[in-house]
């Protein structure tokens, strides 16, 4: 039997395709791109909401009549789910990266390593994590959406899958993934190709565990994101028919009051008005502008004693986050002996200085982002402890700081959280 990987189109490998293979999918590393969804389909139902396999059709009509979505399912596969839908998300952001970085023929076709994508939304690599790769991939291929949304004068409405095709290629002796070709629908591909319909979403969307919460951030994303400080209301009845949801309404009333009263999607705050009425509405808006507010109305800090450590930022304070790397090597000079003397293994549980190197270093949107998501910690000193980790491992200097460092301080508030005052 051959040990040459087979190629897409099925026949016998020829000699020597596999060191062609191998450099084929020797990408650039994409492993660290920006994410962006894809707006069109983050406020309307084309996902079911449940992990449990759907056939029942979506038909949504939006309330003046204007839109219309009609999702089925392949009986053998059912429809495609919200979490499917991180693949297009991953998707989406990699044809975002390719056009920021001057990219000029850019294919629908795109050719990704599953394990990159795989880590960035948050699977897993395990072997489970690339069969439910796989069987998320059929049912993205095999769900069928009609929509009349970018309707025209020549198209009244559109048919097409997620997906056309994809190819994963695998090596027959050591099973090895060598990496795979996904073909975008040419609906979905032109979309985003309009920067002006993708938008900035958290990393931490991946980590939202409910199908409802999920798709709610994307609704509350799209809708709250440019309304400022008013952010957005809307009718939960207009709610659950925008979600697509099989919930009854009432049921669907409970859980969406559940994640008000959680209040912990990423990014997004969210107010129940007139709960207690028959038809209550929800407020979304997005954290960083009620935080902008309470900013202004508070007083202004009192002057620092220590002027020469804890410098006023101003436009000749602010470091470039790509200049970051070089400061790695002169900020953990006396790491190991503080934490010794400290007796922990942990940072210290005190409140960020206001304007240490932290803010300095970080762009704005991030700094902000961890202060109102990981609040408590210091973060001048998890700064020192991760430069540590990257002055002693060269190899994994990111090549975004700030949404690296992003990264490592919601996995160290996840795991000690628990250790701050008042929890």
């Amino acid at each position: 039997m051959s040990t040459e990987p087979p190629s897409p189109s099925g026949a016998p490998p020829q000699n020597g395709r596999r060191v062609q293979l191998e450099m084929f999918f020797t990408l650039p590393d994409f492993s660290d791109i920006s994410l962006r969804d894809y707006q069109e389909t983050m406020q309307r139902p084309f996902f079911s909401l449940s992990k449990k396999k759907r056939l029942k059709p979506i038909e949504y009509v939006s309330p003046d009549k204007s839109v219309t979505v009609h999702v089925s399912a392949n009986p053998a596969y059912g429809m495609a789910t919200i979490w499917d839908a991180d693949i297009m998300i991953y998707l989406a952001s990699h044809l975002n990266e390719l056009r920021e970085r001057g990219e000029n023929d850019i294919s629908p076709t795109i050719r990704v390593q599953p394990g990159d994508m795989l880590k960035r939304i948050c699977w897993g690599v395990s072997g489970r994590a690339y069969e439910r790769l796989l069987q998320a991939l059929d049912r993205l291929q095999a769900t069928t959406i009609k929509t009349n949304l970018r309707a025209n004068s020549k198209s009244r409405e559109t048919t097409f899958s997620w997906i056309d095709s994809y190819t994963h290629l695998v090596d027959e002796r050591t099973q090895r993934s060598l990496g795979m070709e996904i073909t975008l629908s040419k609906w979905f591909f032109d979309g985003v190709m309009d920067k002006r319909n993708v938008l900035a979403i958290s990393p931490l969307y991946f980590e939202i565990t409910s199908g409802l919460a999920k798709w709610l951030y994307r609704a509350s994303r799209k809708h709250a994101g440019g309304n400022g400080a008013e952010g957005f209301t809307i009718g939960f009845e207009t709610l659950h028919q925008k979600s697509g949801s099989e919930s009854s309404l009432p049921s669907f009333k409970n859980k969406i009051l559940e994640l008000a009263r959680a209040n912990n999607l990423p990014e997004i705050n969210l107010e129940v008005i007139g709960a207690e009425t028959p038809r209550p509405k929800l407020k979304m808006v997005m954290r960083r502008y009620l935080e902008d507010g309470a900013a202004e109305e508070a007083p202004p800090p009192p002057p620092s004693r220590h002027p020469k450590t804890a410098p006023v930022p101003d436009s000749t304070d602010y470091v470039d986050p790509a200049l970051a790397r070089s400061l790695i090597a002169k900020t953990i000079t006396g790491l190991t002996a503080n934490n010794a003397e400290d007796g922990a293994d942990r940072p210290r549980k005190i409140p960020a200085s206001p304007y240490g190197r932290a803010q300095r270093v970080l762009d704005a949107e991030t700094y902000q982002a961890i202060r109102a998501e990981c609040p408590g910690w210091d973060l001048d000193v998890l700064m020192q402890q991760f430069d540590a980790f990257l002055n002693a491992n060269p190899d994994e200097l990111p090549r975004n700081y700030s949404k690296r460092f992003y990264g490592f301080v919601k996995r160290h508030h996840e795991r000690n959280k628990f250790q701050l005052p008042g929890h």
